[in-house]
């Protein structure tokens, strides 16, 4: 969504300084009155359009805003699983042979380590997800609290 805004202001403001410019290169009078007001709009635009707002990663976990007293494997464990797992770790795509789905196949690999070694990055376990960004914090951090509970089935 915010990728498709900043496309649309982008060729906004590219049509609109497309025009100025034209109209601007016909009449010096106006180019000498509305350049500098131009270089501070092209100047703000690109300012603006380099802003990056995901809190959690500018910031980490702000206090009140990450819970994980009452983490569940239902409501907090399986949609993580579904929406950023399953693509690769699933009953029909289960590469390096790992299948997340289930609570059962959750658990093994939960209990020997794996899962929030791949999750959080740590040495000697290969990343995941494979080729994207890590996960946010809060997450890693409901894994682990849901590890350290004994991967309830919840």
């Amino acid at each position: 969504m915010t990728n498709m805004l900043t496309n649309m202001l982008t060729n906004m403001l590219t049509n609109m300084l497309t025009n100025m410019l034209t109209n601007m290169l016909t009449n010096k009078i106006l180019y000498k009155l509305t350049s500098k007001f131009l270089y501070a709009a092209i100047a703000a635009f690109f300012l603006w359009a380099c802003t990056y707002n995901n809190e959690e990663e500018l910031y980490g976990n702000l206090p009140g805003t990450c819970d994980t007293t009452t983490v569940s494997y239902a409501t907090d464990i399986l949609p993580l699983l579904q929406s950023d797992c399953y693509g690769c770790h699933s009953q029909a795509a289960s590469m390096g042979g790992i299948n997340l789905e289930g609570h059962s196949r959750v658990k093994v690999v939960a209990d020997n380590g794996r899962l929030l070694g791949a999750v959080s990055h740590a040495s000697g376990f290969s990343p995941m997800p494979k080729n994207g960004s890590k996960l946010p914090a809060c997450e890693i951090n409901k894994i682990r609290r849901w590890i350290n509970l004994g991967t309830p089935n919840n």
